[in-house]
């Protein structure tokens, strides 16, 4: 694969874009109306598309693409050099605490937090194995 887009249907593209411009402590590549392109690598791009915008792709079978009160829709699972300071950033921003940083059964470190659309943000590091 030469490149990975991966598309989070928000509500308010506005306010998830200003959210993730803060979290991620970078400027959108592309901000249009319909679409905020953040790179994440060279190879992976995180892209906000309002939820009404894939009903004009798809039409009515898309069905309503707002959360339900709370619930999960998904997650985003970032390994970053300091989970803890990325996860106090969405804090901040307005995120929603669900887990502090704790070493976790896979061996990760990782914090989770929710952000206002209902995605799981997870900011986690791998620790180094000793020979």
């Amino acid at each position: 694969m030469a490149m990975n887009h991966f598309i989070l249907y928000v509500l308010d593209q506005a306010r998830s874009t200003a959210f993730y411009t803060e979290v991620l402590g970078m400027e959108p590549e592309l901000n249009a109306p319909g679409m905020t392109e953040f790179r994440l690598s060279a190879e992976t791009i995180l892209g906000l598309m309002p939820s009404t915008g894939i009903e004009r792709i798809l039409g009515s079978a898309a069905g309503d693409a707002a959360p339900a009160a709370g619930a999960a829709r998904g997650e985003l699972y970032f390994v970053v050099d300091d989970p803890e300071a990325n996860h106090r950033r969405a804090i901040a921003a307005g995120a929603r605490e669900l887990s502090p940083l704790s070493l976790r059964d896979w061996g990760d470190q990782v914090a989770y937090s929710m952000d206002p659309d209902g995605y799981v943000l997870a900011f986690a590091d791998r620790p180094q194995t000793q020979p």
